[in-house]
């Protein structure tokens, strides 16, 4: 951003600041545009929503707010239309749809909407609605049989993600997302198609790719947790995952036995396999395509070396601890 007084660049700078949401004080990392010649400050709509994700983030938190995706992800289950989905909370018309896009509900409908997520809930509350046309509530409870009839089915694969992911409400070592395998996994196949990478390389990329994400707007990409290893940062539980991956033909790993010894283990696309975009928002693709180009002529050696230099790694390396996404701010190679 140019200065409007000189027409100068004015570079970024980050303070931590006390920003109040509703009756809470809450510390941020503010960043904003500073003229160097009169010292006047500006935001522009990116950094204004990451500072104000940042307080939000924490608020939510807190007092156990689900966040936009998760009230999204409700609503899709039952297959409900946004205003009838208020209607069925007693909530105003337009309620939910600006829930979803981002308003912080407040604790009493916070805690409505994850009472719904229990399937015989959500039930009592559509069946006592006044509003709804009997063949609406029909087709609703519909749903929630169907529901109520898979819960089993789909119970190996829930436990299976909740095992991988630690699966647990966003918070500062999910970037604020909630754990999603589908997405990590699309991540995986992305880096395998673009660059072919060894195992080692390819847990450096995806640490980079979501706490960019995360340094640029305050969420991460795939709400995966990140541990301190010795050779870097890497995704918690990955070689569970990614041998996961492989017996579901995601992706194709190759083995190669070296002299001495050695085992190198290369990550490549299963035939047909393509990568899914659609999960994906613009600025997330932004994202990984920029991981791709700046590592895309970086060996594995250099890459751990670049990894070791991150304040995220260096503080947590020696109890081997989560890495909070908060290190996002202070990433070396963003």
């Amino acid at each position: 951003m140019k200065s409007p007084f000189t027409g100068k660049e004015m570079p970024i700078v980050k303070e931590w600041r006390l920003l109040n949401f509703r009756k809470d004080q809450l510390s941020i990392l503010a960043h904003f545009y500073r003229c160097e010649d009169t010292g006047e400050q500006f935001e522009d709509s990116a950094l204004s929503s990451l500072n104000y994700n940042q307080a939000v983030n924490q608020y939510r938190e807190k007092y156990c707010i689900p966040f936009p995706e998760q009230i999204a992800a409700i609503r899709a289950m039952y297959d409900v239309s946004a205003s009838k989905m208020s209607d069925i909370l007693g909530f105003g018309a337009n309620v939910y749809r600006q829930y979803e896009a981002g308003e912080v509900p407040n604790q009493s409908n916070a805690k409505l909407i994850q009472l719904i997520e229990d399937p015989h809930e959500f039930r009592k509350l559509v069946n006592l609605c006044s509003t709804l046309e009997q063949k609406v509530k029909e087709k609703i409870n519909s749903r929630i049989d169907i529901l109520l009839n898979n819960a089993k089915a789909h119970k190996h694969q829930r436990q299976l993600e909740r095992y991988f992911l630690d699966a647990c409400s966003p918070n500062a070592y999910t970037g604020y997302k909630i754990p999603n395998l589908r997405k990590f996994t699309e991540m995986v196949v992305f880096f395998s198609e673009k660059l072919k990478p060894w195992k080692t390389m390819l847990n450096k990329l995806l640490f980079y790719a979501d706490f960019e994400m995360f340094r640029n707007s305050g969420f991460s990409i795939s709400g995966i947790q990140y541990r301190a290893l010795p050779m870097g940062p890497v995704p918690n539980n990955y070689d569970s995952i990614f041998d996961y991956l492989a017996k579901n033909h995601d992706i194709y790993v190759n083995y190669q036995y070296f002299e001495g010894g050695g085992t190198g283990e290369q990550f490549t696309l299963s035939e047909g396999r393509l990568f899914n975009c659609e999960l994906f928002s613009d600025m997330e693709l932004a994202v990984l395509e920029s991981v791709v180009s700046r590592f895309k002529e970086v060996s594995t050696k250099d890459i751990i070396e670049i990894s070791h230099r991150e304040k995220g790694w260096l503080d947590n390396k020696d109890d081997r601890k989560l890495i909070s996404y908060l290190y996002g701010f202070e990433l070396n190679n963003a």
